[in-house]
């Protein structure tokens, strides 16, 4: 049972559907597009630390272009022609129901020109006017975005060309065209030029320039018509992060599955040369996925404003795909308490890939179409970790907006097991130790306890009688309470802990204990 009767949330649910079909069925030319960006901003007091921000634009769609980077009908390697291949159905489908909107498509097949020299959209792209403002270096290959970037480097080495296939393939230059699985119209363009692809950008007033293709650690960044010199020109620019590939070789540093090697790439992408997006924006659907990344899926839900989870789990994340072969996505809710989005989290249609959802939210009212996705997610036996504040991840206390969203208010009791009611004052250090019996748990296993922290004492006790206490808190003069235990909800596997301080996360005894728990609640060694 939910904290919403069952026939109420349905019939949410329907009027939900109904509003979403009627705009689909008003969707076309001169719609808004409502883009959800992704990127990772520098920490002011550790430049080397990061934490995601989400930000909501509309963008007319007569001042928005999609360019098509490499997407050749043959490489010269076999893995990257394979992935293209895999790719192109999707990418047609999106530039599509973008043409349809009034988006323009630009075709840069680079060093494929000439095979279009007498197609519409060729002679679009060379007959546009000459913008007064062409940047400078716009006809060059751009290595480096800025000092910074260029100080950080890759990521990946793909030094030895980053073909991923054994033997590695023969070098060369095999392409004679675009794949033909990517339609090309008269009213696209078609270039590979910077300054060709400048002028239509100017010509038409287009201020937004999304970049999809291959490949994301070369191309894509670097070509004249690619993401660092449109963004240094001062567009709107983004990387599809679900419609690209990187040319990696997973036998060179840091030697991590290639899949993992295209996100490392994204990360970077989002730190120090501009946002990201994903395909949903126009198909309504969750992002692209290739069918060789087997990578066990794990969604971070990080919605809360007071213990800097939006600095903590992604480094987490990145440990966890760095060392651990998982796959990583962080949906990130505002972390201001006075912004006009904390009600809402962009991406949850994730949750319908996922393998393991993490909970990291504190007091939000989501709407009704993305709670939806968690619901769903658990109704069929999806496995879930709360930290800290998911005992009141969805309970609003009445301050949430109303219409058109919903709470959760039992989530902590129905799902988690626990008991939330406040916490003590933060000031004594509180000492975590094993319960009695668990110290034979999966969950424990190499953790060297107890542990030490400074966050306050949550009050949890008594937890229901579905839970399994593994850790307990004290503090001076005051009884233990619950923190951590595992649950079943249904038939998800499910563990809380009221930790998730940042001194927490800085702790390896707490990491490794999470990284327990998340093989264990998705059944994998």
């Amino acid at each position: 049972m939910k904290s919403a009767p069952d026939s109420i949330r349905s019939m949410q649910l329907l009027v939900a559907a109904l509003i979403c079909g009627v705009a689909a069925a008003n969707a076309g030319a001169g719609d808004t597009l409502k883009v959800d960006l992704r990127k990772r901003v520098a920490a002011a007091a550790a430049p080397d630390k990061f934490h995601i921000v989400c930000a909501k634009q509309q963008w007319n769609p007569s001042e928005t272009a999609i360019v098509i980077c490499d997407m050749w009908n043959r490489h010269w390697c076999k893995g990257a022609t394979d992935r293209v291949a895999e790719l192109a159905p999707v990418m047609n489908q999106v530039v599509s129901l973008a043409r349809d909107k009034g988006v323009l498509i630009v075709h840069s097949p680079s060093g494929t020109i000439n095979h279009y020299k007498d197609h519409p959209a060729r002679q679009a792209a060379m007959n546009a006017p000459k913008a007064a403002n062409l940047p400078e270096g716009i006809n060059s290959w751009c290595k480096w975005k800025d000092a910074t970037e260029e100080k950080v480097g890759y990521p990946i080495d793909h030094s030895d060309g980053g073909c991923d296939c054994q033997p590695q393939c023969q070098q060369g230059s095999p392409w004679t065209s675009q794949i033909a699985s990517i339609e090309i119209r008269d009213q696209d363009a078609i270039s590979d030029s910077g300054a060709e692809v400048w002028n239509l950008l100017e010509a038409r007033g287009i201020k937004n320039v999304i970049l999809m293709g291959v490949h994301a650690n070369m191309c894509v960044l670097g070509r004249p018509f690619g993401l660092r010199n449109l963004a240094k020109a001062g567009k709107n620019v983004v990387l599809m992060r679900d419609l690209t590939d990187t040319m990696y070789n997973s036998r060179q540093p840091p030697r991590v599955n290639h899949f993992t090697g295209t996100d490392l790439i994204v990360e970077h992408t989002e730190k120090y040369v501009c946002p990201s997006i994903v395909s949903t924006v126009f198909t309504g659907k969750p992002p692209f996925r290739f069918k060789e990344d087997k990578r066990p899926f794990v969604v971070f839900l990080s919605a809360e404003n007071e213990y800097d989870a939006a600095d903590t789990l992604p480094a987490f994340a990145h440990e966890l795909q760095l060392r651990h072969g998982l796959r990583c996505e962080i949906v990130q809710g505002a972390t201001d308490a006075k912004s006009k989005d904390l009600h809402y989290i962009s991406g949850m249609e994730i949750l319908t890939q996922a393998d393991l959802v993490v909970v990291f939210a504190r007091r939000r009212a989501l709407p009704i179409d993305q709670m939806k996705y968690l619901h769903d997610y658990l109704d069929r036996g999806g496995p879930l970790i709360g930290l800290r504040t998911a005992s009141h991840a969805f309970d609003a206390k009445g301050t949430g907006p109303k219409e058109g969203h919903e709470e959760w208010r039992k989530f902590d009791p129905e799902v988690l097991g626990g008991n939330y009611h406040n916490h003590y004052p933060a000031g004594p250090t509180l000492t975590v130790t094993p319960a009695a019996g668990a110290t034979s748990h999966p969950i424990l296993k190499g953790v060297e306890l107890p542990l030490l922290s400074k966050e306050s004492l949550y009050r949890a006790s008594p937890l229901a009688a579905s839970a399994t206490l593994l850790l307990v808190g004290t503090i001076p003069d005051k009884d233990p309470e619950p923190v951590a235990w595992t649950n079943r909800y249904r038939n998800s596997r499910v563990f809380y802990t009221s930790l998730g301080y940042p001194d927490d996360f800085a702790n390896p005894q707490f990491r490794k204990m999470l990284i327990n728990t998340l093989f264990w609640a998705m059944d994998k060694k």
